[in-house]
């Protein structure tokens, strides 16, 4: 595997200074960093902590690595590797056209993978990161050990994207938001809020900031407004990117689902059928909206924990 120096990696823009900054200063003891490129060029920044069995975090939207720090910080059993997925955090973005979204996402996780020299791993996903993980387990089970879906995954059956997201992928409003209303931290609180997690994320305040910096980085609004309109129309979710109860019950994966209660994006009553129709699933519902570690960090991270134990 070829690994970089942050010295000799890509050049980066000044609109992304505050990003790599808030890395520096939110990654911290007992973790490591790493730059490594992909077979398809791809230059990947990603975040390692602990040791044990190997657990591939994949992140949602709107965020980065950095929004898994506090389960790093409590996941001391198992070897946590969480990649800034492409365009967000310190990640290269890749361009994709919508329609090949979702097989883009199975080849970012391949080859990260293939990188770390990992014939398979458990796969922690949270939101959109969660749909990511499950797609990916969908297309290459012999690589997955055990799925985890922290919050509810957009595109699962019974799960709706609350109207803010929704907005944000038409043409001229999401054009507006992304380019030309730099967020506020009051905007990316409303945002939280509307998440169930405008109380929780005060605990946070450097992942809050991060997340201002983040939305205000012009790459990195880009890539997250291109996902978001390649998941999201209007109406809800696109028909491609969304998981068929067919194609659960034909998941063969152990699965545990952790979703919070108030969660927009997946009620209680659309988290539990989703657990019953994947074949060995269980599902942990936790008070708690769309980011149930932020309110319950010691709680997620010992039923991660144990359940990827469980399978090692």
């Amino acid at each position: 595997m070829t690994t970089r120096t942050q010295a000799d990696g890509p050049r980066e823009s000044a609109s992304r200074t505050t990003v790599a900054e808030w890395h520096d200063r939110m990654i911290g003891a007992g973790m490591t960093r790493r730059r490594f490129s992909l077979p398809s060029g791809t230059w990947v920044h990603l975040v390692e902590a602990g040791a044990g069995p190997p657990v591939l975090h994949l992140h949602g939207s709107t965020t980065c690595c950095l929004s898994h720090v506090p389960l790093l910080e409590r996941l001391d059993r198992v070897r946590s590797v969480v990649p800034d997925r492409p365009g967000l955090g310190l990640t290269d973005p890749v361009p994709v056209a919508r329609t090949e979204f979702r097989a883009a996402a199975v080849r970012f996780v391949d080859e990260v993978l293939d990188a770390l020299d990992l014939a398979s791993a458990a796969l922690v996903g949270s939101s959109m990161g969660g749909t990511w993980a499950t797609w990916y387990a969908l297309t290459r089970p012999d690589r997955v050990d055990r799925l985890v879906l922290l919050g509810a995954a957009p595109g699962l059956p019974g799960t709706r994207p609350p109207w803010l997201l929704r907005a944000m992928t038409t043409p001229v409003v999401g054009d507006l938001l992304s380019r030309h209303v730099p967020p506020r931290r009051q905007d990316v609180l409303r945002l939280m809020t509307v998440m169930g997690e405008g109380a929780t994320i005060g605990r946070y305040p450097d992942l809050l900031d991060s997340l201002v910096s983040a939305g205000r980085d012009r790459a990195v609004s880009t890539a997250n407004l291109a996902e978001l309109r390649a998941v999201l129309g209007w109406g809800g979710f696109r028909r491609r990117a969304s998981i068929s109860a067919t194609e659960l019950r034909g998941l063969g994966i152990p699965t545990l689902a952790v979703w919070g209660d108030r969660a927009p994006v997946g009620s209680p009553s659309g988290a539990r059928p989703v657990a019953e129709q994947v074949p060995d699933a269980r599902l942990e519902l936790l008070p708690a909206g769309h980011v149930p570690w932020l309110g319950h960090p010691d709680r997620v991270a010992g039923l991660v924990s144990d359940f990827v134990l469980a399978g090692a």
